[in-house]
């Protein structure tokens, strides 16, 4: 096979999900093998552990605003913590 052919056909699949709406990102996470990265992840552990009350408030608002009501195009006010 040629080496242009799957250049063509990631073109052709790229195409195809642009055609349906979508567009790519490009999405950086944290390395979990970097030096630090296992204390760092203890050390936000504890604090949420500490703040609990402020962790259920956080992930209540995550739920409220992640899964749109059916219809509903888009939210006028975001029902955020304060």
């Amino acid at each position: 096979m040629p080496a242009s052919q799957p250049g063509k056909r990631v073109a052709a699949s790229r195409a195809e999900l642009r055609r349906l709406g979508l567009r790519p990102i490009e999405i950086w996470v944290p390395d979990t093998r970097a030096p630090g990265f296992a204390e760092e992840a203890r050390r936000q552990s504890r604090h949420v552990d500490a703040n609990r009350a402020q962790f259920y408030e956080v992930m209540d608002f995550i739920e409220r605003n992640s899964a749109w009501p059916d219809g509903q195009d888009d939210i006028a006010e975001f029902d955020a913590p304060r």
